[in-house]
């Protein structure tokens, strides 16, 4: 019975999987399953496990402190000039991330619900989108938003689970995926999978939103479970993208999750569409209200105004990005899936900057007994190194 209770505190876990199960994620997994079969199942596990340290680290900081991350760097960085730059770089970096990512996410979502209605215009689908987002956030209440969040989890990981099954992979080589192999590794879908899993403005999401919804320390144990589980249940949903692609899509070139869609339907036939345009329409909604909610989350945090959803600024923050991405989708003809590769290159440049600052705040001695412990930091420091060699390869790459 306390298991089934603690299940019924599920919730800013939920907000995470919903923000990081995005069309950007089912264009990755399906890209990734299509082109090289389940031999990067390891990676999505790696990255499943990578993002539930991270994020149990960020909802015990918001627990303990009371407070996000955004405030907690603000208030342990002395020095004026520091401030200002890692200011800078979150607000720039995680705003302008966050409208590109927002663009992506209203087009994939209105992508999935264009393949059940054809005959309604994608670009009023759009509009839809954004504007019950708007009115969503604007209720200002956190226990609402969260509830519909999880809710759409739930459609979206039934969605993708059955369409697995019903795929029928061959599951000894399903199993095989899950172990690493680093022979002839295209280590740009490694970088692709990671990256969009392992999502830096995630933290501050979590911190805020853990923050908000548990007072005492003694319910961080309610936070780890929701966090295992709902992370969890994210990263088996992108694990079955991938194999549902792997089985049914080999050797095709999938740009979106709208391509995956189509793909199925002679395979599996009308249902395994229908399923599938259900979970990405469920992607494309989750995201488009947690992207402009984390980014109101972190600037905020990062520049000392108020958290409370019901306030002007906060507002206005979130607001910003849900009208930008839906200006920039109606005047620019550029291709959503770049805007989102762009993005995900921006967050992988700034993530090894977050997971370095989260790690000190974890350490700070006034967190007394709920400091990180030995394995905590061993863990985080491996996942760290991998972070920062992601770093490294997409400054690489966006300099040729």
């Amino acid at each position: 019975m306390k298991f089934i209770n603690r299940l019924k505190n599920i919730g800013p876990g939920a907000l995470v999987a919903a923000a990081f199960i995005g069309p950007g994620t089912i264009t990755v997994c399906s890209s990734s399953g299509a082109s090289y079969g389940y031999t990067l199942l390891w990676v999505v596990l790696f990255s499943t496990i990578a993002t539930i340290m991270f994020q149990e680290m960020a909802a015990r900081l918001g627990i303990v402190t009371g407070k996000g991350l955004g405030e907690n760097i603000r208030e342990r960085i002395d020095h004026p000039i520091l401030k200002i730059v890692i200011m800078l770089i979150v607000v720039l970096a995680i705003f302008v991330g966050n409208i590109a990512y927002e663009t992506g996410n209203l087009t994939g979502g209105a992508m999935g619900l264009s393949t059940l209605l054809p005959q309604v215009p994608l670009r009023t689908i759009v509009l839809v989108m954004g504007i019950v987002a708007i009115v969503l956030l604007y209720s200002g209440s956190y226990k609402y938003i969260e509830k519909f969040m999880t809710a759409l989890v739930f459609i979206m990981a039934f969605a993708f689970i059955v369409t697995m099954i019903l795929s029928k992979p061959d599951l000894i080589a399903v199993m095989k995926g899950f172990i690493p192999s680093f022979y002839q590794v295209d280590w740009m879908s490694v970088v692709g999978l990671i990256g969009t899993t392992v999502v830096p403005y995630n933290l501050f999401l979590h911190s805020s939103s853990a923050a908000q919804r548990w007072k005492n320390k003694e319910d961080i144990k309610d936070a780890r479970i929701d966090t295992v589980l709902s992370i969890g249940l994210g990263g088996i949903v992108s694990m079955c993208i991938v194999i549902v692609a792997a089985t049914n899509c080999g050797g095709l070139q999938i740009k979106s999750g709208g391509d995956l869609a189509m793909a199925l339907q002679p395979v599996l036939g009308n249902g395994a569409t229908v399923l599938v345009s259900i979970g990405l329409f469920a992607a494309g909604l989750t995201s488009t209200i947690t992207a402009p909610l984390a980014t109101a989350y972190a600037t905020s945090g990062i520049l000392g105004i108020s958290q409370d959803m019901k306030t002007k600024k906060f507002q206005i923050i979130w607001l910003i990005v849900i009208v930008s991405g839906m200006i920039f989708l109606a005047f620019n003809h550029s291709s959503p899936t770049q805007l989102i590769l762009i993005a995900q290159g921006a967050n992988a440049i700034i993530l090894p900057i977050m997971a370095i600052f989260l790690m000190i705040c974890m350490n700070d001695e006034k967190l007394e007994e709920y400091k990180n412990g030995k394995l905590n930091n061993i863990m985080g420091f491996i996942v760290l190194g991998v972070t920062i060699l992601i770093c490294i390869r997409n400054i690489m790459s966006m300099m040729g």
